[in-house]
């Protein structure tokens, strides 16, 4: 199944977004909720209305900005995964195919304590897999680019933070090759466990989100390996960007 990431008209409406995906030979739209594209109680209906009668199911990309789910202020982490739980019910109301989660990251805090930054990141994970179990709703834990306070960069840490849960793993090929070239161990350690992939392509130093093609990573090597009964969703920053991935990736596949 291949879809888009609303990533790609950020700066529009949610309504304006998926009307003009609507026309594109895809199969999900994955929902970037938050800014613009934020889902509520009182509005997802009437986006689930408009992907259903354009044959479109969907994909939700839980928030991030500003948020930390590994935050050592406990007061702070209930808030935030109060905000995690409500997209999960929207998920759930909307049947989604997957929630995508990014990890927590460090702070000047964690750094300090890094023992209790693990045991609160674990914990965090632990919540969100028990209530995401309860309601029926598959998350899938995302790696992150090469940056000095993310978490979950490469295929050990991703593995080690979802090890003792029921919790999925989005690749995103893109933020991997940040951090390394090796896909091969990635998909190998993680392949019982990876149900969702973000493309996009970049230099192997900068997290872009390029179009496909636009950068240096090796497609036509990665593209066999990746997962073929799984989604796959261009993340990448605009219209135009995204009609060139999709040529590219149809392309690719023949």
């Amino acid at each position: 199944m291949i879809g888009v990431s609303t990533y790609a008209l950020f700066d529009k409406s949610l309504g304006v977004a998926l009307y003009k995906f609507r026309g594109f030979p895809l199969d999900f739209i994955e929902i970037m909720n938050e800014g613009y594209h934020a889902l509520d109680k009182y509005n997802y209906k009437f986006h689930l209305e408009f992907m259903e009668n354009h044959g479109l199911k969907n994909v939700i990309h839980a928030p991030f900005s500003d948020l930390n789910i590994a935050t050592l202020n406990e007061r702070l982490r209930r808030v935030m995964l109060k905000v995690i739980f409500e997209t999960l019910e929207i998920a759930h109301e909307m049947g989604s195919l997957l929630v995508v989660l990014h990890p927590g990251h460090y702070s000047p805090l964690s750094f300090k304590f890094p023992k209790a930054y693990e045991k609160v990141h674990k914990r965090s994970l632990e919540e969100i897999d028990k209530v995401a179990e309860k309601i029926g709703v598959k998350v899938a834990l995302e790696n992150m680019p090469k940056f000095p306070i993310l978490d979950g960069q490469t295929a050990e840490r991703m593995y080690n933070l979802i090890e003792g849960t029921n919790l999925y793993v989005t690749f995103d090929v893109g933020h991997l090759y940040t951090v390394t070239s090796d896909f091969t161990e990635f998909v190998e350690l993680l392949k019982d466990r990876i149900i969702h992939i973000h493309l996009h392509d970049n230099d192997g130093e900068n997290d872009s989100h390029l179009a496909l093609g636009d950068g240096i990573i090796p497609w036509s090597n990665v593209l066999k390996i990746l997962p073929k009964d799984v989604t796959w969703s261009l993340e990448v920053r605009s219209l135009d960007d995204f009609k060139k991935s999709l040529e590219f990736l149809k392309s690719s596949l023949k």
